[in-house]
C-alpha cells in the first residue's frame, strides 16, 4: 500500500507543482512582460491622466448625468455603474418586463434632459454593451446629445461638434467594429474649454 501511495501520489504532487509554476507563475509573468515592453500604456490600464492624476481609462466607461456632459451607455453592472469587477450584461431578453422597464425609464430621462430634441434616441443610449463596461458610444448617440451640452454650456454646437469629430475613433484596423466616440474624453475635452 504505501509503495502504491508513494507510485501514485509523489508524481502526482510534482506535476501538480510543475504545472502551477508554468502555468500560475512563468507564463502570466512572460506575457506582463512582454505587454509591457510592447504595448505599455495598454498594460498599464490605458489611463488618462489630467494635472498629474489619472481620471478614468479610455477602455471603461464613466457615469455621466449631467446635461453639460455627454452620456455614455448605460452600465448593466450593480449597484455601481461601470464596475469592472461586476462586468457583465443584464442578460435580458427583449421580452423581460424588466429590461423593457429600464429602456423605457432611459428614454423618459433623455427625452426630460432635451425635451425639444426630435431625433430619434439611439439604441445605444437606452441599452447596455456586453460587458456593462463600454466607454463609447455611436456618432449618432453624440449627434443627439450635442445640441443639450452646446445649449447647457452656452456653445457653439459648431465647436461642440468639431470636438465630437477630434475624439471620433473609425473602425479598428480600418474593418472591425463601428466608428464611435469615446464620452470620457470628449466630456475632458469640453471641460478644457475656456
Amino acid at each position: 500500500m504505501k509503495t502504491l501511495l508513494q507510485d501514485t501520489f509523489r508524481p502526482g504532487l510534482s506535476l501538480f507543482v510543475l504545472l502551477t509554476l508554468i502555468a500560475g507563475v512563468a507564463y502570466p509573468l512572460a506575457v506582463t512582460g512582454v505587454v509591457s515592453a510592447l504595448l505599455p500604456d495598454e498594460a498599464a490600464g490605458s489611463l488618462i491622466v489630467r494635472d498629474g492624476q489619472p481620471v478614468g481609462s479610455r477602455l471603461i466607461g464613466q457615469s455621466f448625468t449631467d446635461a453639460k456632459y455627454f452620456w455614455g451607455r448605460p452600465s448593466a453592472t450593480a449597484p455601481q455603474p461601470y464596475n469592472a469587477a461586476a462586468s457583465g450584461g443584464s442578460n435580458q431578453g427583449p421580452l423581460n418586463p424588466a429590461l423593457v422597464d429600464a429602456v423605457q425609464a432611459r428614454i423618459a430621462a433623455l427625452k426630460a434632459a432635451d425635451p425639444d430634441n426630435a431625433l430619434p434616441i439611439p439604441a445605444d443610449l437606452v441599452s447596455a454593451s456586453g460587458s456593462g463596461l463600454d466607454p463609447h458610444i455611436s456618432p449618432a448617440a453624440a449627434a443627439y446629445q450635442l445640441a443639450r451640452v452646446a445649449r447647457v454650456r452656452g456653445l457653439d454646437a459648431q465647436a461642440v461638434a468639431a470636438l465630437v469629430e477630434q475624439n471620433s475613433e473609425g473602425r479598428q484596423w480600418g474593418f472591425l467594429g463601428e466608428a464611435r466616440v469615446n464620452v470620457l474624453a470628449l466630456n475632458l475635452a469640453l471641460d478644457a474649454l475656456k
